[in-house]
């Protein structure tokens, strides 16, 4: 009797993690169809901000433009966006191998790499990898964007990279998190975020020719970095989406898992019982056998 009650309880405790995981799963369907909504409405904005962003750089010089100087890659800095909590899947490992890999092929290669984690799942990854230590001179408590996420806080991002890379202390600033396609599907980017990507070369006859109001100094000082603050915030609900897409489907796998081993052991618990019953019986036979004989 000792091993079903040892049954009952595992019953009992796999039937509590099923409502716990089954409730974590319903929270997490909830804020997706918030983050998506945000993500889909933002990604055309975005993506056309930063066409006209790098059609732009083409006809500006480094004196005009100090966000698009291309220099030699001395100092490289990724920034991993990840989340806070776990109980999503693979989607914080796989950003975190990814610029742990990035940056290790960028030291073997004689350059300086560092990483900026943006969320608590990066910093606790990093933080005994001496090599990929983020150091004094970059943004502390990055982690602290997800408890609220909006483009202020985004903009205050952006500018200290912005700032990171204007002053000389890295020489490209790279994108990595995870981008955004449905529940079920989340793609790893590798996105370079500064200095300003090309997309067609200097003559090239598709570049677009254009016309600047009220002068080309005011719309350059306020384009391009906005247009900055705007790519990383569309990586940020990029991320964030993709977050709840991977803690629902992940939980709604482990729903379905629970809910399999409870099958399992309540058909373990009634054959052990019904085995215990039949000792009985025949315990019961075998002692009346006896007095009759």
């Amino acid at each position: 009797m000792a091993n079903l009650k040892e049954i009952r309880n595992r019953i009992t405790t796999v039937g509590s993690t099923m409502q716990i995981t089954s409730a974590m799963k319903m929270v997490s369907a909830a804020k997706l169809k918030r983050a998506q909504d945000k993500i889909t409405q933002m990604r055309p904005y975005a993506e056309k901000l930063q066409e006209i962003l790098e059609n732009l750089s083409q006809s500006l010089d480094v004196s005009e433009n100090a966000f698009g100087e291309i220099r030699e890659e001395k100092n490289v800095l990724y920034v991993a966006i990840t989340s806070n909590r776990g109980l999503c899947g693979g989607f914080n490992n796989n950003i975190n191998k990814l610029a742990l890999r990035l940056s290790r092929e960028a030291i073997k290669n004689g350059k300086s790499a560092k990483v900026l984690g943006v969320g608590k799942k990066a910093n606790d990854y990093f933080k005994n990898l001496e090599i990929e230590n983020t150091g004094d001179e970059l943004p502390q408590n990055a982690e602290e964007i997800w408890n609220n996420l909006d483009f202020s806080n985004a903009g205050d991002l952006a500018q200290k990279l912005m700032d990171l890379f204007t002053s000389g202390t890295y020489d490209k600033i790279v994108l990595i998190y995870n981008k955004f396609k449905n529940a079920a599907v989340q793609e790893v980017q590798e996105e370079p975020f500064l200095p300003i990507q090309m997309t067609a070369s200097e003559g090239d006859s598709n570049a677009a020719d254009y016309i600047f109001e009220p002068n080309k100094n005011e719309i350059v000082e306020n384009l391009i970095p906005n247009s900055l603050r705007t790519q990383l915030y569309k990586a940020l609900l990029d991320s964030n989406a993709s977050e709840h897409g991977a803690r629902m489907t992940a939980m709604h796998k482990a729903t379905d898992n629970a809910n399999e081993l409870q099958k399992e052991l309540k058909l373990s618990y009634n054959k052990a019982r019904q085995a215990a019953i039949t000792g009985e019986i025949l315990e019961i036979v075998g002692g009346a056998e006896a007095l009759n004989s």
